[in-house]
């Protein structure tokens, strides 16, 4: 699919120079592509929201190995337990 539409793309934008309408429609189809389903999180590539989800968990996992090595770290012990505190109070 993906092919397809850059390969349309390409055709509309190598007609414009016969007429300009082409060039228009070649920019019309190539913003629809980018920007449909951004608010799904899937982007144009994937529709069920996939990409979203990986990342919300890569983020997930990040943040609690970050925290982890905050907290048995030596340097700044206390500091990164006020600030985990204050993080726990702020979510809850």
């Amino acid at each position: 699919m993906f092919v397809s539409l850059l390969v349309l793309i390409v055709v509309l934008f190598g007609l414009g120079f016969l007429s300009p309408l082409w060039w228009v429609a070649a920019a019309v189809l190539a913003y629809g592509a980018t920007r449909h389903g951004r608010d799904r999180g899937g982007g144009w590539i994937r529709g069920d929201g996939s990409d979203l989800t990986d990342y919300r968990d890569y983020e997930n996992s990040r943040d609690r190995q970050d925290r982890w090595n905050r907290r048995y770290s030596r340097r700044n012990r206390a500091r990164w337990r006020r600030e985990d505190r204050r993080d726990h109070e702020r979510r809850g």
